[in-house]
């Protein structure tokens, strides 16, 4: 899996996101893990967990399947 792919599904999401004026920001991927910072409006959303988790994780794991979780750091 490389930085480039996972940045390329990010690109795809990242509207939804800037529209509830938030967005995600990657920091690397290693070992099938995919950590990402949200910033804007998503840093402090009590909704954040389940975006990251519901939405942006479901929707990297459907485009690269070597993707195992996602988390916020």
């Amino acid at each position: 899996m490389q930085k480039e792919q996972v940045e390329g599904v990010l690109n795809k999401i990242r509207p939804a996101l800037v529209r509830d004026g938030g967005n995600v920001e990657l920091i690397g991927v290693k070992d099938g893990t995919v950590e990402v910072k949200l910033t804007g409006a998503c840093a402090g959303c009590p909704m954040s967990t389940l975006t990251l988790k519901m939405g942006i994780e479901q929707i990297l794991k459907k485009e690269i399947p070597e993707v195992k979780e996602v988390v916020a750091v």
